[in-house]
């Protein structure tokens, strides 16, 4: 018996080495650009040099003074890396739900699980005496997952069609009754207001190692289970039907990638607040790009992501400096105009 290969979805269905190095190669830019630029200023060169000091069986003295090390290697560094993180989540994970949802305006912001996961972590916050540690991700994952959930119903009772608008309707409504439960709980903890404003605002400015352990975890089983469903969600683009004639369980793929996607989400926001468009803005571009397999949009759209928001991070901290724009207030200002391009293209398909 001959077993029946999986359709190619239109596009590039596989990663090419040219594209994968690009993604690379900007990643990296994104992350010098995070180390070298700083309210401090250190020379380049001694930062390059104390960065290759780093590496196993390399010994270069830098020139940096220790107060100056301190400033790259626990200011810096962390904070770049955590932009990255930040940022390649959200993007992977809005491509993971644009798979899931067959809808281009599918987004971590806009379907209400960024706005749960933040209602999760501020819960914990408020609520949780000392330091919160481990169960900030934990419920903001629950969160993340609810909020999510909430919309999908919300838009399937709201009307059986595909379209975008209902869709997004349904996230814009599920975001709002979160952001009024996360100003409820806000008030019951008054003193905790600037932390939390500040947090609700979008920022890697506190990033630490300690922080980046804590989500590491989270963030690499989500990136492992949404790169190995890539194809899966391919087959998922070509139709139900297809899929199921191959023996392939919609339903269960379509959950697991929703969970991984809400994953992503929650370890993102537990560390860096609400920051919007970055799920729509990245995997539009890797698909005009790159093609639109979700074997190459999702692993761009990872490494496209962390170097988007780690340029970013490196705009809002230097842009009025020595003073700070939050990172959500940069993502708005290039995602706004996006999204609307992307909404007018999305109703010029469904008029033809």
């Amino acid at each position: 018996m001959t077993r029946k290969r999986l359709p190619q979805p239109p596009g590039q269905a596989r990663l090419r080495p040219v594209s994968l190095a690009a993604g690379v190669a900007l990643l990296a830019a994104a992350l010098l650009g995070g180390v070298l630029a700083g309210a401090a200023d250190l020379p380049a060169g001694g930062v390059l040099k104390a960065l290759a000091d780093r590496l196993p069986f390399v010994h270069i003295d830098s020139g940096l003074g220790v107060i100056d090390e301190n400033v790259l290697f626990e200011l810096r560094v962390p904070r770049a890396l955590m932009a990255a993180l930040v940022g390649g989540m959200l993007a992977m994970a809005g491509a993971g739900y644009q798979g899931v949802f067959r809808n281009p305006l599918a987004d971590p912001y806009l379907l209400g699980a960024a706005a749960g996961a933040g209602v999760g972590a501020t819960t914990v916050i408020v609520l949780v005496p000392g330091d919160p540690g481990y169960a900030v991700p934990l419920a903001a994952f629950v969160g993340a997952v609810s909020g999510v959930f909430l919309a999908y119903v919300l838009g399937g009772t709201a009307g059986r069609g595909n379209g975008a608008a209902t869709l997004v309707l349904a996230g814009v409504a599920v975001s709002s009754f979160l952001a009024a439960v996360q100003t409820f709980l806000q008030q019951l903890k008054t003193e905790e207001l600037q932390r939390i404003f500040s947090w609700l605002l979008g920022g890697v400015g506190a990033a630490d190692w300690r922080q980046l352990a804590l989500i590491a975890p989270y963030a690499l089983v989500s990136t492992v289970v949404l790169l190995a469903h890539g194809r899966l969600l391919d087959v998922l683009s070509v139709g139900d039907e297809e899929a199921a004639s191959l023996g392939l369980s919609a339903s269960r793929v379509r959950m697991t990638v929703l969970v991984a996607a809400s994953l992503a989400t929650a370890c993102a926001v537990a560390v860096s607040g609400l920051i919007g468009f970055v799920g729509i803005v990245v995997p539009h571009v890797v698909r005009r790009l790159a093609g639109g397999s979700y074997r190459v949009v999702l692993p761009l759209s990872l490494l496209g992501g962390a170097a988007f928001l780690g340029v970013a991070d490196l705009v809002a901290r230097t842009v009025i400096a020595p003073g700070e724009v939050p990172l959500g207030v940069v993502t708005a200002f290039v995602g706004g105009p996006f999204f609307v391009a992307v909404l007018r293209a999305s109703r010029r398909q469904v008029e033809t």
